[in-house]
Order: structure tokens, then sequence, then C-alpha cells
């Protein structure tokens, strides 16, 4: 198996690889591709990743290329990591919006109809070029923010695609941890959309557990995601941390202003990485990129190659096609639940109706993510300011006038049409 990872410099990698060298025998790869625009990043995170091939014993060969075409040519599978330009443009995502009393966050929000603007495009035109040098049976994995409206722009334009994501993996893995059995024995209720969604049920052997935890964790539980003991109580499932947006807005807005930008904090962390990823002594993953973000990153993926493989039969968390699972959402919208790889698809696991106020905010986010895409993918600055009044953060429509304005200002290098 060939395996290409677009965004291959990303300080992330290493991280990929140090599961594909434990998770061998669950996903043999032949060849790894790093392809990335940035030369020097792509020549330190590659010179860590081969070091860290050959400690393992691993046989894969790592190619490292800024060539589209060359790192895509004759994969099995690519997967797709990026942030288009980057901390820089990430900070900005996380700032401006303050000036108009909105959170600044990079997936959602101003910020994240600002990095959808940006990164949609491009994502497209990789994706061309996998489907003409890929192998045509190819599959596109997307860890790609903002993932929903990512993946819904690849399945829309033809493409094989999925979505994914780690909130999903890190919940299973700390329910798992809290109630002493291996990950694999949780499943999880998860529903929603990308960095939209809630844990309704925790099920061991057939048995839902999360009532029981809700009750002798809930602080705990509460204080993980960030929000009132209360409010889980009543909602009766918990939240992903992404919800904090939404339930506590305030707050978070008042932190932001605050306290410096997460942008700033990975940006040092990436440094530092960096500057241990070129040392040619060190050929094991840093324990500091525990702290770059994107926990169980490598086993998520892991798991969803694996499932394309025919080696992975368990229901996992993905971003697909909804086709009737929330029948509230049309079919071709893009939902985040379990599903299973059936025949060449991935096929979502039954979903049970949603809670009036659950399913309210599904709806709303999804209509915003449907304006947003026809924004990113279309341009103009009507079409942009649509998507902006229905995001459920904004609504106001001399808000969403000036956060327009000042997404247009500042993304205005990345977008062709502004």
């Amino acid at each position: 198996m060939k395996l290409a990872i677009v965004g291959g410099g990303s300080t992330y990698t290493p991280e990929l690889i140090s599961g594909f060298t434990r998770l061998r025998e669950q996903l043999p790869i032949d060849e790894i591709a790093l392809v990335d625009t940035d030369a020097h990043r792509l020549e330190l995170v590659s010179g860590i990743s081969r070091r860290m091939l050959a400690r393992a014993g691993h046989p894969a060969r790592l190619v490292a290329t800024t060539d589209l075409v060359t790192g895509v040519s004759d994969a099995d599978a690519v997967l797709i990591q990026l942030r288009v330009g980057g901390q820089d443009a990430r900070e900005r995502d996380e700032t401006w919006p303050h000036e108009a009393g909105c959170i600044g966050q990079e997936t959602t929000g101003p910020g994240g109809l600002a990095k959808a603007l940006r990164t949609v495009p491009l994502v497209l035109s990789i994706a061309d070029a996998v489907r003409a040098h890929a192998k045509p049976d190819a599959w596109i994995v997307d860890f790609t923010n903002p993932v929903g409206i990512v993946t819904r722009a690849l399945l829309e334009a033809g493409h094989r695609a999925v979505g994914l994501c780690n909130v999903a993996i890190g919940f299973q893995r700390r329910f798992a941890a809290n109630l002493g059995v291996d990950p694999d024995e949780v499943q999880l209720g998860h529903v929603g959309l990308n960095h939209l969604t809630w844990e309704r049920s925790v099920q061991v052997a057939g048995v839902d557990r999360l009532p029981g935890l809700l009750e002798q964790q809930l602080g705990e539980l509460a204080a993980e995601v960030e929000l009132p003991e209360a409010l889980l109580a009543q909602l009766g499932v918990v939240p992903s941390y992404y919800l904090r947006y939404y339930y506590a807005h305030d707050e978070v807005l008042h932190e932001q202003l605050h306290n410096a930008s997460r942008a700033a904090e990975v940006r040092a962390i990436e440094q530092e990485l960096l500057q241990i990823y070129a040392d040619q002594s060190v050929d094991e993953k840093p324990a500091i990129l525990e702290h770059r973000g994107g926990a169980f990153y490598s086993e998520a993926a892991i798991q969803v190659l694996a499932m394309m493989q025919g080696t992975d039969a368990v229901p996992r968390v993905v971003n697909l096609r909804n086709d009737g699972r929330l029948p509230f959402l049309p079919d071709d919208h893009v939902i985040e639940v379990p599903a299973r790889f059936r025949g060449d698809r991935f096929d979502a696991e039954p979903v049970e109706a949603l809670p009036d106020d659950i399913r309210g905010l599904v709806s709303a986010v999804a209509g915003y993510e449907r304006l947003a895409l026809d924004a990113a993918v279309h341009g103009g600055r009507d079409r942009v300011l649509r998507a902006m009044r229905a995001h459920p953060l904004v609504l106001q429509h001399d808000r969403a006038e000036k956060l327009t304005d000042l997404l247009l200002a500042a993304g205005a290098p990345f977008l062709d049409w502004a």
C-alpha cells in the first residue's frame, strides 16, 4: 500500500509515523510519500520520519517531495492535512472577530468561515490531481478543517472521500480509561456535525454506561469539556469541547480577550519541534508533540485506512453523507457519526432521533455550512455575507456586515476573487 500525505511537512506527521510503526500489523504500508510546498519543513519532518521508521524496523520506503503529482501518483490512499496560511492566518482568524464581539476560532464562527474560504479551493485542486494520478480506486481521507465543509466539497465534486476528526477517538479513549476496559470495547453514540457533536451513549458489551458515568463522574466530565455540571445533567449527554463556543460564548470571548491566542502557543511549540526534528540523533516522537494537539490522530487515521483495506470491521466515527440518518437534513449534507465500511463505501450506523434543542442547533449550523461552501466554491462578498449572517454565533445583520469586511480584509491574499 502506498499512502500519500499532503501537508506532510506538518509537525503532526511524526505522530502518524509513530502510529504506523506501532500498528504495522493492522495497516501494512510499503511506501509513504510526504508532500509539502515548504521544502525546509519537509526536509526536517521527513528526516525524523525516516529515522523513526528505521528505529522500529519498519520496511516502508519514505519519499519526500514538493511536487504534488509525484507524491500522489499510484497512491492507494491520500491523507490531506493542510492549514492554508499557516499559524499566521490562524492567529488572524482567532483575533479579528473580536472587533465585532464574536469569538475567534479557526474552525467555527467567523474564523471558521475564513478558513473554509481559503481551504476549499486548494483541497479541490489537490483532489483533482489525486483523481488524475492516484490509483483509480484511491480514497481521500480529509483531516483538514473545517472537516465537514471540506468533505462535503470533495463529495459534491465526485471524489471518493471521507472526513476524519480526533474528537470521537479522544472521548473513546477517555471513557475506556474511566471504565477500565480496552478502547475497542467502547462504542460511542456520537452524533452531530464536525466540531458540533454530542456523546449520547457509551456502549460496553451492549450496556450503555453513560448514565452511570454522568451520575458518578459528572464534575470530572463537565470540567473536561469546560461546561457547567448542570448543563450536562440536564442534557443527559456529553457535548464536545467545541460546544463551549455556543453554550458559553461570552465566557470564552472574555478568556480570549485576556489571554494569548492558541495560534501563538502552537507557533512556539512548532518552532521547538522543528529544532528537535533537525537533531540527527532524534529517532522517536518527542514528548512535546502531545502539546501540539491532535491526540490519537494516528490511531484514528490508521483505523479508517484499515477499514478500507478490509482489516477493521468495527464502526468508526467519520464524516460522510447523511443519506437519511438525520432526516431533518438534506441527504447530501455531511454528518459525523459511527460508520462501517461495506463493499466500497462508508455506511453510517442508525441514529436515534435527536431532542429538539440539539436538532435545532444542528439544523442552524448545517444551514450555515451549506452557504459557506457556496461562498468557498463561487466567491463573492454577497455569498460570504449570507453565510456569515446565518451562523448562530453571528445572526445580526450589522455584525455580519462588519465581520464580512474584516474577513475580506484579512483573507484577501488567499482569495482569488477578493
